[in-house]
């Protein structure tokens, strides 16, 4: 392979709603939101097909609404809503960038986003545009982790770029153990076995199902995305990936 063209084809990057929050931790930043856009529009450049998935932590998460008394179902509808403000936000700085994108969502939102078509996203590939999958799966009681799997699995991406707080995966949580070590190459069963937060595991069986590389790293490295993609070694690779 050459070195200096890009080591996949289309990916799908898989965004926490956190990353926008920035330090602030709740909400959107727009200096984090337009590094993020920036990244991106780096890799577009290349050729790469893009697709991502966004969450929506930073605004509101289903789960953490049982605490207050709402239904498992009706917060994970929340925080469905809560991926389509971030993907709306991150798509107009996108386009103020110059990067050709649309949103598209699993349930009908069509003054804000397209319904979510598998031949139409991937006729949008194609043609170079830039698309985010908001919405996670349409379904209650998924995470955007299995919303990212699925998405990744239908457009035939290449490999999952997830984009973390994190430089990796490790045998513990780094934050509270010194000693944690940190894995460069690992495979789906020994994640599912040994119980790692990489991604939950309906996720993670859809990817070892599909043969799809889950590439795990901090974006909050600048440049880190642009890495992944020419291959550099960056941050843990779950699975294998394919030679060019």
């Amino acid at each position: 392979m050459d070195d200096k063209r890009p080591r996949f084809k289309r990916v799908l990057i898989k965004l926490s709603g956190e990353i926008l929050a920035g330090e602030g931790g709740y909400g959107i930043d727009s200096g984090a939101l337009l590094r993020i856009a920036k990244e991106l529009k780096e890799v577009w450049k290349l050729g790469v097909e893009i697709a991502v998935v966004i969450g929506g932590g930073n605004i509101f998460r289903g789960i953490s609404g049982v605490d207050t008394g709402i239904d498992r179902a009706t917060g994970d509808y929340m925080g469905m809503l809560a991926t389509l403000i971030n993907a709306l936000a991150l798509q107009s700085v996108l386009e103020k960038e110059g990067v050709p994108t649309r949103v598209m969502t699993p349930f009908e939102i069509r003054q804000l986003a397209e319904p979510y078509i598998r031949r139409r996203a991937v006729r949008h590939l194609e043609k170079g545009r830039l698309v985010i999958f908001a919405g996670g799966t349409g379904n209650p009681f998924f995470t955007t982790d299995t919303a990212a799997a699925l998405r990744a699995a239908e457009i035939n991406a290449d490999a999952i770029l997830k984009a973390t707080k994190v430089d990796g995966v490790y045998d513990r949580d780094p934050k509270r153990f010194s000693n944690a070590v940190k894995f460069e190459k690992i495979e789906y069963i020994e994640v599912l076995e040994k119980g790692l937060k990489v991604m939950d595991s309906t996720a993670i069986s859809l990817c070892m199902d599909n043969s799809i590389p889950i590439i795990v790293f901090s974006v909050l490295e600048p440049g880190n995305i642009k890495r992944v993609v020419m291959g550099e070694k960056v941050g843990t690779t779950v699975g294998e990936v394919k030679p060019c």
